[in-house]
């Protein structure tokens, strides 16, 4: 599994990663059967928050990772509300307890809010300092957000940007991965398949997915996977709730795709209008 950095001087993780949001909703045994099997494929990176079934996810990531900690990237995340400089000590301590761990490998802020953000980055440090987190990152930023956490924390401490990134939405492209690109903070995809909208091998941009992959011998998901994840600063966290889907995006990372295919893919999937902000769905 190749593996990229997460953040200035952060560890090298798989591109591929796991994912959990609403794995709550599966069945709790085959839910902790995929992430172990990803962790045995090399997707090592599991991604997790307190938001997740309210504090359930991170059980269920526990529980996998027991036995196995020295080997797995943890991440959580805090939600805003929660995120003043004692609410995001507190945070923690809850997320450490349910995932029986006494380290984060990166926790995040969920999404800006109403806290200042110079409190939740102080509480950051903090548990840098005490070896309770050993980096912190964001997730939801604007480049807006992301100047003001760097003029906050200086170059070298945002380890990453959490960001909806799927084919049918690009607009990260425009201005958050170039400015994360430049300060050295690692993108991280989430829901790179989509909401459960997927695009349809009958039709458009689907039908070009669906041909791609039958070259190679591959499933459309792997294929925009490899697309997702052709620049260095990306990073990407499918969810897979069953050892079958699991392997499926493992394998994404044998995929290559020639030029000729990623301009047939950047063409049937139109990078769309520039925004302000990031997109949540």
């Amino acid at each position: 599994m190749e593996n990229r950095p997460f953040g200035v001087g952060g560890p090298a993780v798989p591109w591929i990663g796991q994912g959990t949001w609403q794995m709550e909703e599966a069945d709790r045994g085959e839910v902790v059967a995929a992430l172990r099997r990803g962790f045995d494929l090399g997707l090592t990176h599991v991604d997790t928050a307190e938001m997740y079934g309210r504090g359930a996810v991170e059980e269920v990531v526990g529980e996998a990772i027991a036995g196995r900690r020295d080997g797995v990237i943890v991440v959580s995340k805090v939600l805003p509300q929660n995120a003043s400089y004692d609410g995001t000590l507190r945070a923690c301590e809850k997320s450490l307890q349910r995932l029986g761990t006494d380290r984060l490998d990166v926790y995040l802020l969920h999404w800006p809010g109403r806290h200042p953000l110079a409190d939740t980055i102080r509480a950051f440090e903090d548990l840098v300092a005490q070896g309770k987190i050993r980096a912190w990152g964001v997730s939801n930023f604007g480049v807006e957000e992301l100047d003001e956490a760097l003029a906050i924390a200086g170059e070298g401490r945002i380890a990453c940007n959490q960001v909806l990134y799927h084919l049918e939405q690009r607009a990260i492209e425009h201005e958050v991965v170039p400015w994360c690109e430049r300060h050295g903070v690692a993108v991280v995809a989430y829901s790179p398949f989509g909401a459960g909208s997927f695009p349809s091998p009958r039709r458009g941009g689907g039908r070009v997915l669906a041909e791609i992959a039958a070259a190679h011998d591959a499933s459309p998901y792997q294929v925009a996977l490899r697309f997702l994840g052709r620049r260095e600063s990306l990073l990407t966290i499918p969810k897979a709730s069953s050892v079958r889907h699991v392997e499926d995006n493992a394998a994404a990372d044998a995929l290559e795709l020639d030029a000729a295919e990623l301009v047939r893919i950047d063409a049937a999937f139109p990078l769309g209008r520039k925004r302000r902000g990031v997109p949540t769905v």
